[in-house]
């Protein structure tokens, strides 16, 4: 198993409904792919250091994923066509980092 931390950043204008209707449907596809979502994160509004799309702020989310890696595709295709997500970043945990926060347990060496 490995350890992934997607970063999402909504737009301000999507309503708390919207943004967890997207969230379930995430947690739905990392759980069709024999994963699972470990925590989720939700910083909340946060101003952009940068006008992205003529907005100046979006609603942030941290999802953090234990999965074989094996839908991390179509994850990222469905969030790059949604409208309700600004910009969206997948990066995987190295494994020391991801045993220190208790993810993967001893299966990690």
């Amino acid at each position: 198993m490995r350890v992934y931390e997607l970063m999402i950043i909504f737009d301000s204008d999507v309503d708390d409904s919207g943004i967890q209707q997207m969230l379930n449907r995430v947690g739905d596809m990392v759980t069709a792919g024999k994963g699972k979502v470990a925590t989720t994160d939700r910083w909340g509004r946060r101003r952009f250091a940068y006008e992205i799309n003529h907005k100046l702020e979006g609603y942030y989310v941290v999802l953090e994923i234990v999965t074989e890696a094996e839908n991390l595709d179509d994850i990222e295709r469905f969030l790059r066509i949604a409208d309700q997500v600004v910009r969206h970043k997948n990066m995987r945990l190295p494994e020391h980092e991801a045993t220190r926060r208790g993810l993967l347990g001893k299966q990690a060496s």
